[in-house]
C-alpha cells in the first residue's frame, strides 16, 4: 500500500460525483436542503408531487433532483400562489415536454444517420458507374409548345 505524500488529498476522501437522480438523502437532510419540514415532504410524497426512492425497509431517499423539485414546488406555491393540484399538473406537463424533447432528439439523430447512409449510397453508385449513367427525363416532364400550322 502506498501512502500519498504529505499535503496531497487522500483519494478515498475525495468527493465522488453523485448522479442527479441518485437517491442519497434521508428525509431530514432533504428537508433541510429544501428549506422545508420533513412532514411537508411526507405530504408531498402522499400527493404524488415528489416520488423519492425507497430503501428495502421503506425509508425515503431523496435525490438532488428531488430536492430541486421540492424547491420548485415551494417557489410555485409561495411566490406564484399556485395550489398543490396545479403544481402537480405543471410537474406532469413539464415531464411530458421533457420526454417529447428527448424523443425529438432521438428522431433527429435517426434522420441524420439515414441521410448519411443515403449520401454514402448515392456516392457509391456514382463512383461505380463513373459517368456511364445519363439522366433520362421522366414522362410528362417535357414542355411542348404547340403552334397551329397555317392551312393552305
Amino acid at each position: 500500500m502506498t501512502i500519498p505524500p504529505v499535503g496531497s488529498p487522500d483519494p478515498r476522501r475525495m468527493p465522488r460525483p453523485v448522479a442527479e437522480d441518485a437517491p442519497v438523502f434521508v428525509i431530514s437532510v432533504a428537508a433541510e436542503l429544501a428549506g422545508m419540514h420533513a412532514q411537508t415532504l411526507r405530504q408531498y410524497d402522499r400527493l404524488g408531487l415528489v416520488r423519492p426512492g425507497r430503501t428495502p425497509g421503506g425509508g425515503r431517499r431523496y435525490s438532488p433532483r428531488d430536492v430541486a423539485l421540492l424547491r420548485e414546488v415551494q417557489r410555485l406555491s409561495q411566490e406564484n400562489g399556485v395550489n398543490l393540484a396545479g403544481i402537480k399538473r405543471i410537474i406532469e406537463l413539464e415531464s411530458q415536454v421533457e420526454a417529447l424533447q428527448d424523443r425529438v432528439r432521438e428522431l433527429l439523430e435517426d434522420l441524420q444517420v439515414s441521410e448519411d447512409h443515403r449520401v454514402a449510397a448515392e456516392s457509391a453508385v456514382s463512383a461505380a458507374y463513373a459517368g456511364a449513367l445519363v439522366p433520362r427525363p421522366t414522362p410528362g416532364s417535357a414542355l411542348v409548345v404547340w403552334r397551329p400550322g397555317r392551312s393552305s
